[in-house]
Order: C-alpha cells, then structure tokens, then sequence
C-alpha cells in the first residue's frame, strides 16, 4: 500500500515517519460508523478524523467527539477559506473535513481515518491518490433497507431519498481500492484490519 509522501528530494534518514490516509465510505445505512467505533477502540493509536455537519446532533451524539456541529452559514465560510479537504451536501446538510488536522497527523506518521460520503471520498481520491480506500457494501439490498427503516429516524420521504442515493452508492463500489460487506459484522471488521495491518 503506498503512503503520502512527505518530504519530496529527503533522504530516508531525513523523513520522519510517515503516515496514511485512509477511506472509509459506503452507502447510508450499512454499518460503517459502527465498524468505525469498534475499530478504534481495538486500535486507539488510529487518529479518527471528526467531520463537521450542519446536520443537528442525534440522540447521544457528542459536539466534538461524533461531529463538530455548526450553522450552514459557519460552513459556508469555511468552504470559502478552503479550510476543507473534501466536502459534501447530504441528505440537505453539509459535511466536511478540516484539512490541516488531518494533514498534521499524516505528516506526523499517524494511521488517518475518515469515514465519509461518496461524493467526499471521490474528492479524496483526486486529490490523494495514495490513499487507501475502502468500500463497505451491504449483504443485499433489502437487508440495507431493512438497516436503515429500523434506525426509525427518518420520514418516507428521507428514506426514498436515502435509498435512491443508496443505489448509485453501490454502483460506485468498483471504483475504490477494496469492498468489504457488512454481513457477518466481525469478520468485515476484522477484514477492515487485514486492509489496514496485514
């Protein structure tokens, strides 16, 4: 697997350790925040990017720890200071990336993870092409629309929405470096580890 590089003409005595970013991006709805949780707490020495919303805070989320929550008009202006490294409209709300947090950890020699949405992770992708993306798909379907009417969190309307966008998500899974599926929830997480370790 390649990593960023860091310091271009250094020699290898000279560059400090480097790091990697990694990818983690799939449909809504097929379990990917909660393999991300459970990989971070088996490996705290990953550095789990917290992504910025204008989307409000769902029951037990915490401001800072699962998102940065901020008004669209915040994020607007964000955007335009390019402080951003990928970012996304979803579901009628922003999400995005701070660039520089994510940058310091690489340069630093950190393992980086971001969980993201498609259109996010694309950007990713153009703009570092050395990262390591991954792909969670889920065991079918239905068993995805099963997933996401049980969160019992969205209206119909947020659900045809949610599955529509689902459907072109999926389509798009051939175009990162690894899909996983989210069927049996231990083996896709242990080979979310093989991807990132072995």
């Amino acid at each position: 697997m390649q990593v960023l590089p860091i310091q271009s003409g250094a020699t290898t005595k000279e560059c400090p350790p480097q790091g990697r970013l990694i990818v983690l991006t799939g449909p809504s709805g097929v379990g990917k925040g909660t393999l991300m949780q459970a990989l971070l707490r088996r490996h705290p020495e990953l550095y789990y990017s917290v992504s910025v919303t204008t989307r409000s805070p769902r029951l037990g989320e915490i401001n800072g720890k699962s998102y940065y929550f901020i008004s669209r008009n915040k994020f607007e202006q964000l955007v335009a200071q390019g402080e951003f490294l990928e970012w996304a409209e979803f579901a009628g709300n922003y999400y995005g990336t701070p660039r520089e947090v994510v940058l310091d950890h690489i340069r630093s020699g950190k393992l980086v993870v971001l969980e993201i949405e498609l259109e996010g992770a694309r950007q990713i992708r153009a703009t570092f092409p050395s990262a390591l993306s991954i792909f969670i798909l889920p065991p079918s379907f239905p068993e995805l629309e099963n997933r996401i009417r049980g969160r019992a969190q969205d209206s119909e309307d947020a659900i045809a929405r949610r599955l529509r966008r689902a459907q072109a998500e999926i389509e798009a899974a051939d175009e990162f470096d690894i899909q996983i599926v989210n069927d049996d929830f231990e083996t896709a997480l242990n080979d979310i580890e093989a991807a990132l370790f072995g």
